[in-house]
């Protein structure tokens, strides 16, 4: 007994911890960096395979979104908030490719490993619930980025557009805070859903009406009072309205208002699906 609380001491690890480890078993305390990264970069790796379907086919999309509406709608004298027709629908049109994939990545990253039985890879590996969370937001987040970035690199070159940054703080946080909530929302719905057309409802039912009624190609200030209530209760109109502001110094709706109420709802998202993970609730036989 007097050897082994030496060794205890020596060691500088606590004896019940060094009673329950095994000999040569590294013992994780604080966060599990390595296993973060490892699922961080699995994610990675799994989009940037089909790249030309995951990053580029939507950034294309999105520009022949600026094409269509500039060539219908966008005469030379138009003007949305005291800009350009082109240069108003342009950051929502980024803010919005964002969003989406945000979600397409997320919600399909536990949803294939419960259709195909290959699950019991996100929930052996020594991984918090927090951490597990955190590897399959951050990993989604990455993909809206390079495809927020890949449509603004378009638009940049794309004649007759500016998309020349103003506020750079306002295009970090509504493009991190709109991502990361749509990222969650992935999350959840991996979660709840036990196939495809679960996830697929969520994304045609939910998802892209939300994206098209927030303001992306109109201003809210030409819509009538009860459809602007309607707008404002919509949380993708915050993420594009201040993404937007970020581009033009202009918004139609109250910047701090906008950047509190995507930080409250990321907040009610995130542990929502904590607690939920936790659970195992549709997830652990």
């Amino acid at each position: 007994m007097l050897d082994q609380s030496k060794k205890d001491q020596t060691s500088g690890l606590p004896a019940n911890a060094m009673h329950f480890a095994e000999p040569g078993v590294p013992i994780i305390r604080g966060v599990n960096w390595a296993g973060f990264l490892a699922l961080y970069w699995k994610e990675v790796r799994r989009f940037v395979k089909v790249q030309l379907q995951t990053i580029w086919a939507p950034s294309i999309t999105t520009l022949l979104f600026l094409i269509i509406f500039t060539v219908a709608m966008g005469r030379g004298d138009r003007t949305v908030l005291g800009v350009p027709f082109a240069d108003f629908i342009a950051p929502g049109l980024i803010c919005m490719g964002m969003l989406q994939n945000a979600f397409a990545n997320s919600s399909f990253s536990m949803l294939v490993g419960k259709i195909q039985g290959t699950i019991i890879d996100y929930l052996t590996p020594p991984l918090s619930v927090g951490e597990l969370l955190a590897a399959l937001v951050t990993s989604s987040m990455t993909r809206a980025i390079l495809v927020g970035f890949a449509v603004w690199l378009a638009m940049f070159i794309w004649p007759g557009v500016n998309v020349d940054i103003v506020h750079g703080w306002a295009v970090l946080w509504f493009g991190f805070m709109g991502a990361a909530m749509l990222s969650l929302l992935g999350v959840l719905t991996s979660i709840w859903a036990e196939k495809f057309d679960h996830a697929a409802a969520v994304s045609n039912f939910v998802v892209a009406p939300l994206a098209l009624l927030s303001g992306t190609f109109y201003s809210i200030d030409r819509l009538s009072p009860v459809f602007q209530a309607v707008s404002h209760v919509n949380p993708f109109f915050y993420a594009i309205s201040g993404f937007r502001y970020g581009f033009l110094g202009v918004a139609d709706s109250p910047i701090i208002v906008g950047a509190l109420v995507l930080l409250a709802i990321n907040i009610g998202l995130a542990t929502l699906c904590y607690f939920l993970l936790k659970s195992g609730w549709k997830i652990k036989s």
